[in-house]
């Protein structure tokens, strides 16, 4: 995010000395982004951040996809995946490209281990469930609605609050960033902006951890996850200061820009990375030119491929449609409202509907795995039955 934060402690000048009680040093980070030229964040660790003392492959972590079929709308039920796992090796993947993953997670287990991942940022919603993101610049509570922002590289790892956690996630290759057009020059959100700083909230409490022992961090990168042992805690930091850190914001923060007609789906744009967008849809008012029809009007993805993940309501231009539902209307053929969703929207004042929206604008792949859930008669729901 393009605004700067301070935590813990930090000495005045940067690469200078700041040193312990007991007269030692502390180990200097600086976690940048773009080489040197991007926004970056300093780290001051008890324990140099290099000091491990074992690295072995420990798993894959490529998706197999399957071969291309008839191009057509998919929708897949991701509720009836079975629990498993914890927050990581419980991913379930959906859909997928050279620019990101994305899929559900469903933990039954607590995280033993900690995590980074090493090829980009990720964003996980919540869609059920609250607990702690313990990561090195601090810890930060979720709860239902929150959009969690992982930067790449930070150490981390999920401590649930309960059983029932279900969270939609999103792995990708690149930086994610709120949209160029709501900022000025200087970084700062503008007034138009359907969302301001305050919107978002860093760690709250910073714990540093001075123990020994044996600690993994798995770290994803180049196609597998990577098993790192260290002989200290790896949340050992002490403070930090920058622009680089993790962070939450809560859909129901999002303000929605309405109109007297319809509006597009831009307007509902939250975040953005390379080559693909994440975008809003929450409750609003709808349009209010006296013949204005609310459902949106039949349209072709000329350039990008479309994905849904529905949190709660009712989401009038669909039917056949559950709470978790994941459809796919790829780029190539038009998509729009389901038969009657037209007729019955005129006249309707408001929705209540909730729900995560990611255009990719290059093609998505389906996991193979995910044929288990899909809703094989989705492609031919568009059909007027008589």
């Amino acid at each position: 995010m393009p605004f700067y934060r301070q935590m813990g402690n930090v000495p005045r000048k940067r690469h200078t000395q700041f040193r312990k009680e007991d007269g030692t040093l502390y180990r200097e980070q600086v976690m940048g982004t773009k080489g040197f030229s991007g926004v970056q964040s300093i780290l001051y660790h008890h324990n140099p951040p290099t000091a491990m003392t074992k690295a072995e492959v420990y798993d894959k972590a490529t998706v197999e996809y399957e071969q291309q079929g008839p191009l057509c709308h998919r929708h897949f039920q991701s509720d009836r995946i079975e629990r498993n796992g914890d927050f990581l090796t419980g991913r379930d993947y959906i859909l997928g490209n050279d620019d990101l993953v994305i899929g559900v997670v469903k933990p039954t287990e607590s995280m033993t281990h900690y995590y980074r991942n090493g090829d980009g940022d990720e964003l996980l919603f919540v869609h059920r469930g609250t607990g702690t993101v313990e990561t090195m610049f601090g810890q930060l509570r979720y709860e239902p609605g929150d959009y969690i922002y992982l930067p790449i590289g930070t150490i981390h790892r999920f401590v649930a609050d309960d059983q029932d956690t279900k969270m939609l996630v999103i792995e990708t290759t690149s930086h994610i960033t709120t949209p160029r057009r709501y900022r000025n020059e200087y970084g700062q959100l503008l007034e138009h902006s359907p969302f301001c700083e305050r919107d978002f909230k860093g760690p709250s409490k910073l714990i540093t951890h001075t123990s020994s022992g044996t600690y993994t961090v798995l770290t994803k990168s180049r196609g597998f996850l990577h098993k790192h042992e260290f002989p200290y805690h790896p949340l050992d930091v002490v403070g930090w200061d920058g622009y680089v850190y993790p962070w939450i914001f809560n859909i129901r923060d999002f303000e929605p820009i309405t109109g007297r007609i319809h509006m597009p789906p831009p307007i509902h744009q939250t975040f953005e990375g390379h080559n693909f967008v994440v975008c809003s849809f929450c409750p609003r008012l709808y349009d209010y030119h006296p013949d204005a029809i609310p459902a949106p009007y039949f349209h072709s993805n000329v350039d990008s491929d479309e994905v849904l993940y529905y949190v709660e309501g009712n989401f009038m231009s669909r039917k056949g449609i559950e709470e978790g539902s994941i459809t796919l209307h790829p780029s190539g053929i038009p998509h729009g409202p389901h038969p009657g969703t037209i007729e019955k929207s005129i006249g309707k004042k408001e929705t209540k509907e909730l729900a995560v929206m990611i255009d990719t604008f290059r093609p998505l792949r389906v996991v193979k795995k995910a044929r288990h859930i899909e809703d094989e008669n989705y492609k031919y729901s568009w059909i007027e039955k008589s």
